[in-house]
């Protein structure tokens, strides 16, 4: 496996990038307080302008660590953050594991529904949430056994200043103050865990390097979220890759925008992990606001910036509208949906810096391919494997025959990122994870003779938009309970940005006329908001197998060329 014979992609790194890292062997604690040591006057957090130093950071960890202990939590037990990006998150991430505790990380815009399911799978006793969300919490069935929950109001990690603008008594204010906080009942506040206590050194058992860290959900086929566990040495190995991928990174002088959400694989790597390890300034964004970005890139911009295709044009079309300059930006990284070039151009011309496109997925914490950081990368394509990294193109019906380069086939990845199985499924993990390590990613590719990959279709008919994974079958089940809706077909259709669109194709009762915002409404009471189908389309039928499934990429095609 180590021969760089059978690396050729190992010619396109830049200099400086090893074949091979060094597999961490401690643990995520271990990462975050060797920066603490190291860069304990630095500041490691920003959010709306108020600063935590690596010092401080430090500090809180441990007094919340000890709180939850005192609380009953303990090593192997599931914590369930459901947190936008604030510094509480950060805090409460690193506490969990300072007492070997299992992370769950939860989007805190779910439905109830959503949240139920992954609180069955998992069986998390304590959560640390929003405290807009809380009573949603509160109000999940008795039989999933939820004995503490703790609330976070965002509003306190804001400067005075703006925590006393909130307070004024004008409908600005007060629509503001609604957005980012709520009232809550019978909680524990997080205040309470960050009460000075005598603090236990070692907490109790610590987490060893093969331990499971954190629990990530990420859609599967069949519709139903599976936890994909990943252990402090798959995202400490994901961290170092990125490092060495980079080498013209400072450790203690980079700033990172938080701009991706940290309960998804990609911002939880590229900014709870991978900005901890390299001292970086970590500048924290509850939910994208170009604006936002924008105001903050006037003190201090950004040099390392992962996200999404829409927000990349988003900021550089308000940069120009607002004549800031954004010169200087070193690094743009983009993830989680296909990259069209003329947002790189634009991105580039507009920041002077680089913007490259990688390849990842949750089961590999999540990044395993990127483009080389420099005039090697290639438009249009993933780039090629990160060191340590394998990838095969196999026939999707026979893994064990290889495709020939050029030749369309499934990526199989292996490396010390890959995860370790899926929570309690031990079917789902044999059927992805093979028995030689080998990780079945369900995506089509071509890769060249030197390593660079295209992504070109997907074996699983999971949707990309906004760089999250919508499985079709979620969306249909609630569709087809809307009034008039007799049958459905949920597929995703290209957009500009470079992910897709949610579409449902309907089958109308009898006598029912389409009432597309209707069914729009009623999913909106079950699902997320990037789940709910942006357009909804009438048809006399959905095309079936032999066995009656309905064939969604006949549906996908019919929508693409209805002629």
């Amino acid at each position: 496996m180590s021969s760089n014979a059978a690396r050729p992609w190992l010619s396109s790194y830049v200099d400086g990038v090893p074949a091979d890292i060094d597999i961490p062997t401690g643990s995520l604690v271990d990462m975050v307080f060797d920066a603490v040591h190291r860069f304990g006057r630095e500041v490691a957090l920003e959010f709306f302008g108020a600063t935590t130093t690596y010092a401080e950071l430090g500090n809180q960890i441990n007094r919340v660590a000890e709180g939850l202990r005192f609380l009953g939590v303990k090593k192997g037990d599931r914590v369930a953050i459901v947190l936008p990006n604030c510094p509480q998150h950060v805090v409460a991430f690193y506490a969990a594991l300072r007492l070997g505790a299992i992370v769950v990380e939860h989007n805190p815009l779910y439905t109830a529904r959503e949240l139920r399911h992954q609180f069955e799978d998992h069986g998390a006793r304590t959560v640390i949430a929003w405290d807009k969300v809380c009573p949603l919490i509160q109000d999940l069935p008795d039989d999933l056994q939820i004995t503490t929950v703790v609330s976070v109001d965002l509003t306190r990690a804001m400067p005075l200043s703006k925590r006393l603008a909130l307070r004024l008594p004008v409908p600005r204010a007060r629509r503001a103050r609604h957005a980012l906080t709520g009232a809550v009942r019978d909680t524990i506040r997080w205040e309470k865990l960050l009460e000075k206590r005598p603090i236990r050194k070692r907490h109790g058992k610590r987490p060893d390097a093969q331990d499971i860290a954190v629990l990530q959900y990420t859609s599967g086929t069949t519709g139903k979220p599976k936890g994909a566990m990943l252990s402090h040495t798959n995202l400490l190995s994901n961290s170092a890759q990125g490092r060495a991928w980079l080498p013209e990174i400072a450790d203690g002088k980079e700033v990172v925008y938080a701009v991706l959400p940290m309960f998804h694989a990609y911002g939880m790597t590229l900014c709870l992990t991978f900005a901890m390890s390299i001292g970086a300034r970590l500048v924290l964004f509850p939910k994208f606001d170009a604006n936002l970005v924008l105001d903050a890139a006037r003190t201090h911009p950004p040099t390392v910036f992962p996200a999404v295709p829409p927000i990349y044009e988003s900021v550089a079309n308000g940069a120009r509208e607002r004549g800031i300059d954004l010169r200087g930006m070193k690094l743009a990284i983009s993830g989680a949906m296909g990259l069209p070039e003329r947002i790189a151009q634009l991105w580039e011309e507009t920041t002077g810096g680089l913007l490259i496109e990688g390849y990842g997925l949750t089961e590999a914490s999540p990044v395993a391919l990127g483009n080389p950081a420099g005039p090697g990368r290639r438009h249009g394509t993933v780039g090629v494997p990160f060191p340590s990294t394998w990838v095969r193109v196999v026939d999707p019906e026979n893994v064990e025959h290889d495709r020939a380069p050029g030749e369309a086939g499934e990526l199989l990845i292996k490396g010390p990122q890959v995860f370790h199985g899926y929570w309690s499924n031990a079917d789902a993990t044999n059927a992805t994870l093979l028995p030689d390590g080998w990780l079945r990613t369900g995506d089509i590719v071509t890769m060249t003779a030197d390593g660079f990959v295209t992504v070109v279709d997907r074996i699983k008919e999971l949707i990309i938009t906004g760089g999250f994974n919508v499985a079709p079958s979620e969306v249909e089940e609630v569709v087809r309970h809307a009034p008039g809706v007799a049958d459905v077909a949920v597929v995703g259709l290209p957009s500009d940005s470079g992910g897709e669109t949610v579409v449902a194709a309907v089958v109308l009762e009898k006598g029912a006329s389409l009432d597309q915002e209707a069914i729009r409404t009623f999913c909106r009471t079950e699902l997320s908001a990037y789940k709910v189908p942006r357009t909804v389309v009438a048809v006399d039928e959905l095309p079936r197998s032999l066995i009656g499934k309905v064939l969604r990429r006949e549906v996908r095609q019919a929508l693409l060329d209805p002629q």
